[in-house]
């Protein structure tokens, strides 16, 4: 453990890669497969005789919202994997996030899809009328610009879903912060999604003069490669600064650990001082199931509130104890 804070940030970056090799690939297998089918579907509508070029753009666009609730599952796994986390399984962790977070990321799909839209037609638009008004220039920044940051925001709103129960308001207000506060990193992370498309060019280009090779390429890049191994990356830049924002700062986290500590001496406020409220939070606190071997320092979110592993596990066993005698 000593030995690897000393490496520099992008040697562990680049480490936890290719110890997660294996990993990535059957997460964006288990994503692929969702996402060829639906693809499929859509494809196959937009073949509908009669639509128009910009309606045909639109429906295959639109995979991304029933997609979007799969992406969970990658969202979790890769952000397993970028703090260096390799002791879990894969599939149960992916398909846990996907039902859980179902329906936040179809949302997620919903907004993800309008800013696609908007983004492409804005900026299609301007730069159409560029040869006509130079004045569309101003404009057409300021699309590129508002995209741009729609794309930081993007890096957030799915880790930040995956890994903290607070409200739909909140995961959109604290990733729209963080698209302007965390430059550096969102610029980081768009240098890991760079490495991939090198990555992935470098396959495809092989490949020039052989449509057939590139079609079958092109589909084991996206279902074997491509969204695992951007979301690794991306989590990788911006994982640990959304995590401590959200979790707020020193001071707020040390009140946090009193007002635990309180809890078990009965010197919480009016709200713990009914017996049948404790009984309650106590058999919740049994029923809790976390990792007990990791990392005691990591918080958890439990009954509101995020609290330390090492706290958790003191509750739970003082409760089990006194069970006991």
């Amino acid at each position: 453990m000593a030995s690897e804070k000393t490496t520099l940030p992008i040697t562990r970056v680049f480490m936890n890669f290719f110890y997660s090799f294996p990993k990535l690939i059957v997460t964006n297998v288990l994503f692929g497969i969702p996402l060829a089918a639906f693809f499929g579907l859509f494809y196959a509508i937009s073949l509908i005789n009669g639509l128009p070029p910009a309606a045909v753009m639109l429906i295959r666009l639109a995979v991304v919202i029933p997609v979007f609730p799969f992406y969970a599952g990658v969202a979790q796994v890769t952000a397993h994997l970028s703090r260096g986390e390799r002791d879990f399984k894969v599939t149960s962790n992916f398909f846990a996030a996907v039902k859980e977070n179902f329906k936040r990321f179809l949302v997620h799909g919903i907004v993800l899809y309008a800013a696609v839209i908007f983004s492409y037609f804005s900026i299609s638009f301007y730069a159409s009328m560029l040869s006509k008004n130079s004045m569309m220039f101003a404009p057409m920044i300021v699309s590129i610009l508002v995209s741009v940051f729609l794309l930081f925001m993007f890096f957030y709103i799915p880790p930040m879903t995956v890994t903290f129960d607070i409200p739909m308001k909140s995961i959109y207000k604290n990733s729209l912060l963080m698209s302007f506060g965390e430059l550096a990193k969102n610029f980081i992370a768009v240098l890991g999604m760079f490495l991939v498309f090198i990555f992935a060019s470098t396959f495809l280009f092989a490949c020039m003069g052989n449509a057939v090779a590139i079609i079958i390429v092109t589909i084991i890049l996206a279902v074997a490669v491509v969204p695992a191994f951007a979301a690794f990356f991306i989590n990788s830049a911006v994982y640990e600064r959304m995590y401590y924002m959200v979790i707020d700062n020193t001071a707020e986290i040390k009140n946090i650990d009193s007002k635990i500590d309180e809890t078990r001496k009965k010197k919480e406020p009016k709200k713990f001082d009914s017996e049948a409220i404790k009984n309650e939070f106590n058999e919740k606190l049994k029923q809790f199931e976390f990792d007990e071997n990791g990392d005691g320092d990591e918080y958890l979110f439990f009954e509101g509130r995020m609290i330390k592993r090492s706290v958790l596990l003191r509750m739970k066993n003082e409760v089990l104890e006194s069970e006991m005698k």
